[in-house]
């Protein structure tokens, strides 16, 4: 089967009240065109037929590293007049599904269903049964077959009755569908072309239109407003954290987790609540994550334990690691075995080595450091002259007091000692006590300004 998709964004989604383009809206910090156009490739080799419209630049830079096959629709005049605009590049036996770019929780299995009913019989539509169906196209049947879909606004009060409805999603084989795109006319109440229409021209060419039913009404739920974007983000995190779970994972409370990319886990792993994952994440067993954390595009080893308000990102962490409360991990750090990076301390492009330890209130960037060594509370490595970067390289069993700052580039021989307060600016020898201090003073006869 030579399956085609044809997915349709033109729109300007007024009602979003925003400059971004509506299939640009975010869910789950992915644009909601992203996540129809997600799984895609593998259904179908061929690339996918973004039609575009309003904010066709935005769209396309946004997707600028996708292969996508872009047309652009300058004037809208209906779901019908978009699809025929696609024509020329559909073969005649090309499975043609056409999807929306702001329906964004299609299922690839249901797609894989439709398609397949659109190779037996030609055409095959996505319908859904909704308990209040205002609005929506109706599934017109006689004897069980589909005969039309005559939407809402054309629809007899008879009609208004139907809860079966169309979600707007079909697959029609490419021949056919060019066929009965060319006849669609606009004499209807929008005075548009409607892609519904084909239904009714398949049925008088004596094809039989097959179905499938959505799992459910939120798989095929459009987007058309803040409120209904919002509604959706719950059902999707709700779904993530769902996945979560039947991998093992105890959340304390499946309601207060966000998942904004990709999560793999291992056994017994621990989250609490109002933690966001961005990104790829990858988490190993035992792993316990405290409260209120950010995880993006990290690597967290067996036994590791992330406390509260901690923010990790582009981070590589071995096992049994700890980390927080109110760390800052910023990319290009990596954490040996064993290793502690404590409250209040920010790392960046840090290598920390095995068993080392940076406990309190400190900065550690451009930094290569060995095992077992133990930076003092309120350590920082200058590593910025204000116009370049410098790295500072410390060795093994390395202990360095409070409040020191290492002025890089510099380095700390293996087995050292950096006095507590004290400014370095030369390489510290190894097995040796190295410090920066003026003469402590007392002065005499000195006395606390008055307050004026």
């Amino acid at each position: 089967m030579n399956a085609r998709f044809v997915i349709l964004a033109a729109g300007k989604g007024s009602r979003m009240k925003s400059q971004l383009p509506k299939v640009l809206q975010p869910l789950a910090k992915k644009p909601l065109l992203a996540h129809v156009l997600n799984g895609l490739s593998e259904l179908s080799d061929k690339a996918p037929i973004v039609v575009y419209g309003h904010g066709g630049d935005q769209v396309k830079a946004a997707f600028s590293n996708q292969s996508i096959q872009w047309i652009c629709q300058t004037e809208q005049k209906g779901t019908g007049h978009a699809v025929q605009m696609t024509s020329a590049e559909l073969a005649d036996d090309d499975i043609v599904t056409i999807l929306y770019g702001d329906v964004p929780l299609v299922k690839n299995s249901t797609l894989e269903r439709l398609q397949a009913l659109a190779d037996k019989s030609s055409i095959a539509l996505l319908t859904v049964t909704l308990e209040n169906p205002t609005g929506y196209g109706r599934i017109v049947r006689e004897d069980g077959q589909i005969k039309a879909i005559v939407e809402h606004k054309d629809a007899t009060d008879a009609q208004h009755q139907i809860k079966e409805v169309n979600t707007g999603i079909m697959s029609v084989r490419g021949k056919e569908l060019k066929k009965w795109l060319s006849q669609l006319d606009s004499n209807n109440a929008q005075g548009e072309l409607y892609l519904t229409d084909i239904v009714a021209m398949a049925c008088e060419d004596n094809y039989e239109v097959l179905s499938v039913q959505a799992d459910c009404e939120w798989d095929v739920a459009g987007v058309n407003d803040k409120s209904q974007l919002a509604e959706l983000e719950r059902i999707y995190q709700q779904r993530k954290a769902k996945e979560l779970m039947i991998h093992g994972v105890t959340l304390l409370d499946p309601s207060r987790v966000d998942i904004r990319g990709k999560v793999s886990v291992g056994n017994d792993v621990e989250i609490d609540v109002n933690v966001v994952f961005e990104g790829a994440v990858k988490l190993g067993s035992r792993v316990k994550v405290g409260p209120n954390c950010v995880l993006k595009d990290c690597v967290i080893g067996d036994d590791c334990v992330i406390e509260a308000y901690s923010h990790i990102d582009s981070t590589v962490m071995g096992n049994a690691v700890s980390v927080g409360p109110y760390a800052r991990l910023r990319p290009g750090t990596e954490l040996g075995d064993n290793s502690k990076i404590g409250n209040f301390v920010e790392t960046k492009k840090a290598v920390v080595g095995a068993g080392s330890k940076v406990n309190h209130l400190s900065y550690i960037g451009d930094t290569q450091m060995g095992s077992d060594v133990n930076i003092g509370a309120g350590t920082i490595t200058c590593n910025y002259d204000g116009v370049n970067k410098h790295q500072t390289i410390i060795g093994n069993n390395v202990f360095v007091g409070s409040d020191s700052q290492l002025v890089a580039p510099v380095e700390i021989g293996s087995g050292a000692t950096i006095g507590a307060g004290s400014t370095i600016t030369k390489d510290a020898p190894e097995e040796l006590l190295t410090l920066s201090r003026s003469k402590q003073l007392t002065i005499k006869n000195w006395t606390k300004p008055n307050k004026k």
